[in-house]
């Protein structure tokens, strides 16, 4: 399970979370957001900063607050929060760059084996879905609750 983590608020679907990201910069709300693909049960895993005056959320900013670990820890706990309540969701994800799909390739990586327990990931090599392996290129990555024993 994952401890170092942001508290998190999240809408009443659980389609939505929110945290503040507290660092340097101040203090910054970050939204993470699953929407339903055109195939039932695939959902996309958005991500990004919310302006506070405008509700826009963008992708591209790049905070650097100091506290990308726990950020990352924190999107990875909407994971399993989304997945209690929808436990057949496949999730898809690609960073809004390839640096940012570096950085989430990072994060898996760095938490792979306690990720494995719980959750079937596989990564897109090409045009081929493969099982998540360290030190590859990945241009998106996908992610199942594995069924519960």
């Amino acid at each position: 399970m994952i401890e170092n983590h942001y508290d998190l608020r999240r809408a009443v679907e659980e389609l939505t979370y929110e945290f503040d990201s507290v660092g340097p910069k101040g203090t910054i709300t970050k939204v993470v957001m699953y929407r339903e693909a055109n195939v039932k049960n695939v959902y996309n895993l958005g991500f990004g900063d919310k302006d506070l005056e405008t509700g826009y959320i963008s992708d591209l900013v790049v905070t650097n607050n100091s506290d990308s670990q726990k950020v990352l820890a924190t999107v990875a706990r909407t994971l399993y929060l989304f997945t209690e309540r929808y436990p057949d969701a496949v999730l898809i994800a690609t960073g809004s760059t390839a640096a940012r799909t570096r950085l989430y390739r990072m994060g898996i990586t760095t938490n792979l084996e306690a990720a494995k327990q719980d959750f079937d990931i596989l990564g897109l090599n090409g045009s081929e879905w493969e099982p998540f392996r360290k030190n590859i290129t990945y241009y998106a990555f996908a992610v199942q609750r594995k069924p519960q024993q």
